[in-house]
């Protein structure tokens, strides 16, 4: 004969349910310290790491930003000051040109008055030269008036030696 056990799957026996317990607190005890805790660990680690590398991404951010206002304010500077060399550049330019005017303009005057002078002194020169040249042409002339006047008269010749006695004395 068969003999049937009483097994039905729906209504579990006692024996059935507390040995099943017991074995799921065992082996929830057991995952619990062997699996859960450390992959919940794992999971914390994780999520600090993945804080961490945020952190860090923000901060590496926000130096970038930095850097960048950096870079922008040395450009400026730059920029800044190269204007201003080349403003000075210009400046100084336009005094050697100014100098170099002013210095022109005064060797100019020196030599227009250099050249003054030394027409006053030709001129001079020439005047007095003239004035010895109409001398002796009138000394000439005056000589050959006297001598054509003086030449038959004995009064006038007398007069003449008399002139020439003076001068001598004197």
């Amino acid at each position: 004969m068969i003999f049937l056990a009483d097994f039905t799957v729906i209504v579990p026996d006692f024996g059935l349910l507390f040995w099943t317990f017991l074995i799921f607190l065992l082996f929830w005890f057991t995952i619990g310290k062997f699996a859960f805790r450390p992959i919940a660990e794992a999971l914390k680690q994780r999520e600090h790491d993945i804080q961490d590398s945020l952190d860090q991404a923000k901060k590496a951010r926000q130096d970038m930003a930095n850097l960048k206002a950096e870079n922008e304010e040395l450009l400026a500077q730059a920029r800044e000051e190269r204007s201003k060399i080349l403003k000075e550049a210009k400046e100084v330019r336009d005094r050697i040109v100014a100098e170099a005017k002013d210095k022109a303009k005064i060797e100019a005057q020196k030599i227009v008055a250099d050249a003054k002078e030394q027409i006053e002194h030709q001129k001079m020169a020439a005047i007095i030269e003239l004035k010895n040249q109409v001398g002796a042409m009138s000394l000439n002339i005056a000589e050959k008036v006297i001598r054509k006047e003086l030449a038959g008269n004995a009064k006038q010749e007398a007069f003449v030696n008399e002139l020439v006695g003076e001068i001598k004395l004197n």
